[in-house]
């Protein structure tokens, strides 16, 4: 039996074998001997146990994690999975064992701790994966995708400030993730065949959330950007005839429960719509934290789903007693990995549309085409059939009128002009969600695409980098109707208003637009009118994120300075004494604070030679709005810790001349050689190229 490692000149694995189990295998091999760490670290977080050697930091998501049950909800839905798609389910068992002896391997022989001096400093030995756990990991990375804890902060903001600032503070926020994708047909390429392309907007993290990878065999020859930890491709992929990729959809499918418990001699009950009391699912979890006692974990669920925050005790600062999670794979004991055999095997748009209908979750909108001059636009996923106001707020657990009544059809959409753009706005799934993106992201790439007839894989990359920043227009109007300014607040305003929207780094007028947003959202946050909101009710500390009011206030600023009324606020003053601030400070450039901050789960040692002051963190441009779009929190930090996960450009003519970039490399292990050798290229907004012909490869072993 054959099963090949080659390696191109970044270090990105293409994998060859006879079988697609063979290859599930060698996925599951490759990626441990690449991304060990990243997998066990994965692994934990799934379960609910990275608090035994991350320590207290992590306890709040080893908590949520358990109370949310998806560890169980993971087992469940391979359970059902061995019953409906037992061949999908073989796949996933040859995965992991790949996986497992990849780790063992490397735990045999001290490689592990070599390649992965990670485990050494917290003490870790690798652990052995089950079946399930690649389902656990896929639902540990998505749970909070739909951002259910953005209904908590609606709660809060009605409680105070009434109905009204529901829509006032829309945003898709600092806590959630998004993407820009677009799709160009063949009759506005040079080729005549369709390009694909974007960027997935999620936490960065190194080592990277995004594997880019080939697996070949008999039955298929596919590029793509995997998922450390889940066999094959999901997201974004390429098998040569055809192509597809994703952005998220923003729809709302997971609903929050106020709930009413009491405590009984046999239990714990909560108190259903038909106005009597069921028994509640009740058990203790024991969660270990590195360097400090162990803590005791109560798991209750209700017939809505698991009690993720409060309990029969209630909660404390007038907040609901408990709130249970619904979400879609608890009910349905699926997370639609039927889907990903599928799609490897697809060979025309019609393939990737019937394998993207067993998707569940997260729902995104799709973008395919095939070398037949098929196109796909639509949305996949599941999204429960409920009432309007359980997709807005908390409902209550005991009133009727709240229960699931079936699924959404996912809607389909064309292209307009020989184009689709999805950056999460409202589009094909605006029946399916409550809060979408701003329109900025979308409108500029449609705007750029606007401005001539044929385009060219080669040409995507200067879309993926565009710096404009429309949304700084609301600020500038307000800075522009200001008057009697001191000397230096009337020069930085003129400035400001001949300055071109570009939020480069080496840009001194985008440094000063920043600082002055910055000074403005905290004037805005500390006004006495949205004082109630300053301080977050006692919910769970992963929730925060979503009810922190500095970063409501800057990702919806726009809408609150055009507002017809904001709560009796001055604006206009706020405004005045925000850019005297700003005029008062020393020039500095975009860069010399918007940098990068990627999320790592063990964060450097003091001593350690990466922590030296020559590899601070890189500079960047772009913004929260901009199409490159790295995500500072205005009012909050210039550090961005969100931005384009990967960067893509599928070629329909050629698949040769398709391109791809991760921030960092293929390897997780640090001083790697290819550990941090695309971050110049992502920097700078370049793409390394998609190496086929596997005469250009360098063989690294038969396994």
């Amino acid at each position: 039996m054959t099963a090949e490692i080659y390696r191109d000149a970044w270090g990105v694995p293409h994998l060859r074998a006879d079988s697609v189990h063979a290859l599930a295998r060698l996925q599951g091999l490759v990626t441990a001997r690449d991304r060990a760490w990243q997998l066990e670290v994965e692994r934990h977080r799934a379960r609910g146990t990275s608090a035994a050697f991350l320590g207290p930091e992590a306890l709040p998501w080893d908590r949520f994690v358990r109370r949310a049950r998806l560890d169980d909800t993971a087992r469940r839905c391979f359970d059902e999975l061995e019953r409906q798609d037992p061949e999908t389910a073989d796949w996933l068992r040859a995965y992991v064992d790949g996986v497992n002896e990849g780790l063992t391997t490397g735990l045999t022989t001290g490689e592990a701790v070599a390649l992965a001096p990670e485990f050494a400093r917290v003490g870790l030995a690798p652990g052995r994966w089950e079946p399930w756990t690649p389902l656990a990991v896929w639902l540990a990375t998505h749970i909070l995708f739909a951002g259910f804890p953005a209904k908590l902060w609606r709660e809060e903001a009605a409680r105070h400030l009434g109905p009204d600032a529901v829509a006032l503070f829309a945003t898709d926020g600092p806590g959630t993730s998004g993407s820009n994708g677009w799709l160009v047909s063949g009759d506005r390429t040079v080729t005549g065949q369709a390009v694909i392309a974007g960027d997935p907007h999620r936490f960065i993290e190194d080592p990277g959330v995004y594997q880019q990878i080939r697996l070949a065999c008999d039955e298929f020859d596919v590029v793509g950007l995997a998922v450390p930890g889940v066999p094959g491709i999901a997201h974004f992929g390429h098998t040569g005839t055809v192509a597809w990729a994703i952005t998220n959809a923003m729809a709302d499918y997971q609903d929050l429960y106020r709930e009413r418990l009491r405590r009984t001699g046999a239990g714990v009950e909560a108190l259903g719509p038909d106005g009597t009391w069921q028994r509640v699912a009740r058990h203790t979890e024991l969660v270990r934290v590195a360097g400090e006692e162990t803590v005791e974990v109560e798991v209750l669920e209700t017939e809505r789903g698991p009690v993720i925050a409060g309990g029969p005790e209630g909660l404390d600062d007038g907040a609901p007693l408990a709130l249970s999670l619904r979400y879609p794979p608890r009910v349905t004991a699926d997370l639609g990995f039927s889907a990903l055999l599928p799609l490897l095997r697809a060979r025309r748009v019609a393939d990737v549309d019937r394998a993207f209908d067993r998707w569940a979750e997260p729902v995104n909108v799709v973008q395919a085409a095939d070398t037949s001059g098929g196109l796909l636009h639509r949305v996949a996923g599941r999204v429960p059939l409920r009432a309007e106001a359980n997709g807005t707020r908390l409902v209550a657990a005991w009133e009727p009128g709240h229960e699931w009544t079936g699924w959404h059809e996912m809607p389909h959409a064309g292209l307009t002009d020989g184009v689709a753009v999805m950056a999460n706005q409202r589009g094909p799934a605006v029946e399916l969600g409550v809060e979408f993106a701003a329109p900025y992201r979308a409108d500029r790439i449609g705007a750029l695409l606007a401005e001539r007839r044929q385009w060219s894989a080669a040409d995507m990359p200067g879309i993926h980098t565009d710096t404009y920043l429309a949304s700084a227009e609301p600020l500038l109007e307000h800075v522009a109707a200001l008057d009697a300014l001191t000397g230096p607040a009337a020069e930085l305003r003129d400035r400001l208003l001949r300055w071109n929207r570009r939020m480069d780094a080496d840009s001194q007028e985008a440094a000063r637009f920043a600082a002055l947003r910055s000074a403005l959202v905290r004037r805005l946050a500390a006004h006495p009118a949205l004082a109630a909101l300053a301080g977050p009710p006692a919910y769970p500390e992963v929730f925060l994120p979503w009810l922190a009011l500095v970063p409501r206030i800057g990702f919806a600023l726009q809408h609150l300075l055009r507002a017809e009324e904001l709560y009796g606020i001055d604006r206009p003053e706020l405004v005045r004494e925000a850019l005297e601030e700003v005029a008062g400070q020393p020039a500095a450039h975009w860069g010399d604070t918007h940098r990068l901050a990627p999320w790592r789960a063990l964060p450097a040692p003091s001593d350690d030679p990466s922590d030296a002051p020559s590899d601070e963190p890189p500079a960047l441009a772009g913004d929260h709005d901009c199409v490159l779009c790295t995500s500072a929190v205005p009012g909050w930090t210039d550090l961005a810790a969100r931005g384009p996960a990967a960067r893509y450009v599928w070629d329909l003519a050629r698949r040769e001349d398709s391109l791809w970039v991760v921030p960092y490399g293929a390897s997780g292990v640090p001083d790697h050689p290819h550990h941090h050798d695309q971050l110049p290229l992502w920097l700078k907004g370049e793409l390394a190229p998609v190496v086929t012909d596997w005469a250009q490869l360098t063989k690294e072993s038969d396994v």
